[in-house]
């Protein structure tokens, strides 16, 4: 066994022999000789960090509805109370415990991240929590105090990237309420000034300046305001770690027909599979609750309404409709999907979440545009989705997409699923959609074209007459289709209480009531044509059917409104409602909303707003002024930030987006020099008029003599620096500097009262004899070259 100990050595006197000493005795006489850390001893500065801490800590907490405040708070006062009474001692042990426990949580941490790779900023701020919880009790020193504070911050962000509600705005209220004392105690503690001690009793000092603070806490919340106001949205999500949930492992045989009913419990089906429709005709009453649209079958003879409530949260790129389902097959009195024998199943890797979907071209082209969905209540087995989906990640091993595009899952979409979609969404080019061809392929032909035959005739005729009776010739389906979803909505109305409109009976066709219910013998207009918002769009696709323009109805979710502080769409069940989708060749499909009080193309790709949030707060302050100013400043804004929106466009494309960054990059470094240079002439004469006349106009020869190449030293005095310029300039221009060093110093060490009266004519002399010096010069250097 090798023996570790030190040789047996003589002392100097010869009398005593030192006795061995081990490598332990050694490490510990090593660690004791270590200087310990010098202290940080303001405890309002110790106690307000931890509070910045805690804050952060509650708000990821609070944020990702999770439960790590119950043990994280209370370890975190704990640690901290321990740090303030064991600040002065070594803690070597306790030390190394923490380490000890530091390399436990990563480890933990390596576990869990294996096991969350769908979604990984809670594990890290997990982590994060659990360091800081450690780390909190060895807080000697004001740099460990600024680790934590930094943690905070780190917290705080994961909060905001997690958080769906404006219930991050009052921690991000309180951390900066913290944030602002914070840095003033730390700057103290960084000049040696301690907060909590006065140097001298009889000259008390405030803790903090609290009228200070009071006043610079609501100029930087107004700041942040404006600037977030301000701040254009450009594209987010341009690292592709897209939000999912945790895998859900399905039990049962999922075929992609049937749709799991958000009434039941997982796998569990209503009815007969097909959704919330029902079964297709016969008189009935809306749930009021959920859509009726979203089901293999709908029946649109029910009555009644829903009550509002939130159902999702979504994070795009761009706003537009989150199309659910579509259906090919007209029932009379309401919609079907008939082609649902093989819809097309869809499988994911284990170690992925992607699910690679069938491409999309279009001769118009297409968009990217990145989405996220956090369901906050139930919703059928049905995802949601910007039209053309080309990657979906989703939580669940297997989808299924049918013939009409919609996505199906094995499961209904549950109260906290999060899932994300990247869409191929085809741009709306109007002229080039003019233009398409007419000839339609026979699937196309076959599956669109459906008009039950009782009817056909009848709204081919009608449908022919509305289109006669423009001014100007329609000549493409486009134009008809635009044209019959106006004809709807300026000659149709939904009834102002949708239990007003009576049910239809039995073999009656909803169409035919909505066009020809009403007699045209009504002359006192006791009959008012129209139906329900849905109604108008069923009626515009068998329209179009009838006069040979292929067409279906689809059905999804309105954007919803936006809230530009958490950068959602809050969307609710009543911003559900159907549309019509008209096929252009090679180009796909594109919808037409003959609602009334809707657009009749509704929300694309194209409208995307890089100042949504000053656009809204612009509305707002609309609403007190009078029309025509409102429109004169809507006109010049509206030029002004059409033509910042197309240099950020231009700045984001190829080569040329990267020489024009470049540019402005240059340009905006040079103006910031310059308002620097501004900034820093403002400061000193602010600062001149603050002196005395002759310190002033001492200051000022200074100056003017440092820009024409002659710098006084601080070492120099004045009478040396006067020296020093005749050694340098002229005798006449010496004679002066001279002067007013002479009555600068006189005045300053002697108590001579100066004769400013002739010293500044003598002082703008020598300011207009050096320049015709320099332009003399100048002369006769251009005048040799």
């Amino acid at each position: 066994m090798t023996d570790y100990r030190l040789p047996i050595t003589m002392s100097r006197a010869g009398n005593s022999i030192d006795r061995p000493i081990s490598l332990w005795n050694r490490l510990q006489q090593r660690l004791q000789s270590v200087p310990p850390p010098v202290p940080e001893e303001s405890i309002s500065l110790r106690i307000l960090v931890q509070a910045l801490v805690l804050v952060g800590i509650a708000a990821t907490d609070v944020a990702a509805e999770t439960q790590l405040s119950l043990w994280a708070i209370p370890l975190s006062i704990i640690g901290a109370t321990w740090s303030w009474y064991r600040r002065h001692d070594r803690n070597i042990w306790v030390k190394f415990i923490l380490a000890i426990a530091m390399l436990l949580a990563l480890g933990n941490f390596l576990g869990e991240l294996l096991g969350s790779l769908n979604d990984t900023r809670l594990v890290l701020a997990k982590l994060l929590i659990q360091i800081q919880v450690l780390h909190t009790f060895d807080l000697p020193r004001r740099k460990d105090l600024g680790y934590s504070m930094v943690i905070g911050l780190i917290l705080l962000g994961v909060a905001g990237t997690v958080s769906q509600t404006l219930v991050f705005g009052a921690f991000l209220l309180l951390f900066l309420a913290l944030a602002l004392p914070v840095l003033v105690l730390d700057y103290r503690s960084r000049l040696g000034i301690v907060a909590d001690q006065t140097p001298r009793k009889s000259q008390p000092t405030a803790l903090l300046p609290w009228k200070s603070i009071a006043i610079l806490l609501p100029i930087v919340l107004t700041l942040g305001l404006i600037l977030f106001a301000v701040m254009p949205r450009v594209p987010g999500y341009q690292l592709r770690s897209l939000p999912v949930s945790a895998t859900i492992n399905f039990q049962g045989s999922f075929d992609g027909r049937n749709i799991v009913s958000p009434l039941g419990s997982e796998g569990e089906e209503e009815g007969d599979g097909t959704g919330l429709g029902g079964t297709g005709t016969g008189p009935g009453e809306l749930d009021d609750e959920f859509y009726y649209g979203f089901g293999n079958e709908i029946n649109q003879n029910l009555r009644g309404e829903m009550k509002p409530k939130l159902v999702m949260r979504v994070r795009s790129q761009a706003k537009g409709f989150w199309r659910v389902i579509a259906f090919d097959r007209y029932t009379g009195q309401g919609w079907k999907i008939s082609r649902l024998e093989n819809p097309n199943k869809f499988y994911r890797s284990t170690w992925t979440y992607r699910f690679l979907l069938p491409p999309f071209w279009s001769q118009g082209g297409t968009k990217e545009v990145i989405q996220t969905y956090a369901i906050v209540s139930d919703l059928p087995s049905l995802i949601p989705a910007l039209d053309r989906p080309q990657e979906l990640y989703f939580p669940t091993k297997e989808v299924a997409i049918d013939p009409e595009g919609t996505l199906r899952s094995p499961v209904k979409l549950a109260d906290g699923l999060t899932y994300s979609v990247i869409s191929r969404v085809p741009l709306r080019n109007r002229t080039a959609l003019e233009s398409a061809l007419t000839t339609y392929p026979e699937p196309i032909r076959q599956s669109y074209l459906q008009v039950p035959p009782t009817i056909q005739n009848k709204v081919r005729q009608r449908t022919l007459e509305i289109l006669d009776s423009s001014k100007n010739p329609l000549t493409n389906p486009y134009a008809k289709a635009l044209y019959l979803a106006q004809y709807l909505k300026q000659n149709y109305q939904i009834p102002s209480n949708p239990l007003d409109l009576p049910f239809l009976r039995e073999g009656e066709d909803l169409v035919e009531n909505f066009l020809f219910g009403c007699p045209p013998t009504d002359r006192l207009k006791t009959c008012t044509p129209g139906g329900y918002a849905d109604h108008f769009s069923t009626v515009l696709t068998i329209m179009l059917r009838s006069i040979g323009i292929p067409a279906r109805l689809v059905a999804g979710y309105a954007p919803g409104e936006f809230n530009p502080f958490t950068g959602f769409y809050e969307v609710k069940n009543t911003d559900a409602y159907a549309m019509t989708e008209v096929y252009f060749p090679q180009y796909g499909w594109f919808a037409f909303d003959p609602i009334p009080g809707h657009e009749i193309v509704p929300p694309s790709v194209e409208d995307y707003e890089r100042f949504s949030v000053l656009r809204q707060f612009w509305k707002w302050v609309a609403g007190w002024i009078p029309a025509r100013v409102t429109a004169w400043f809507e006109g010049v804004f509206g030029w002004i930030f059409r033509a910042i929106g197309s240099l950020f466009q231009f700045f984001l494309q190829g080569w040329g987006g990267i020489f024009a960054r470049a540019i402005a990059l240059v340009g905006f470094g040079f103006a910031g020099w310059l308002s620097w240079q501004a900034w820093r002439e403002w400061r000193r004469r602010r600062w001149l008029g603050t002196l005395h006349p002759m310190e002033r106009l001492y200051q000022q020869l200074i100056n003017w003599s440092a820009r024409c190449g002659l710098d006084k030293h601080p070492a120099q005095t004045p009478l040396e620096y006067a020296k020093a310029a005749r050694d340098r300039y002229p005798q006449k221009i010496a004679d002066i500097i001279e002067a007013i060093v002479s009555s600068y110093a006189n005045w300053r060490y002697g108590g001579i009262a100066p004769d400013l009266k002739s010293l500044h004519p003598q002082f703008r002399e020598l300011q207009q004899q050096f320049a015709r010096k320099r332009g003399k010069e100048r002369h006769r250097r251009k005048k040799y070259s």
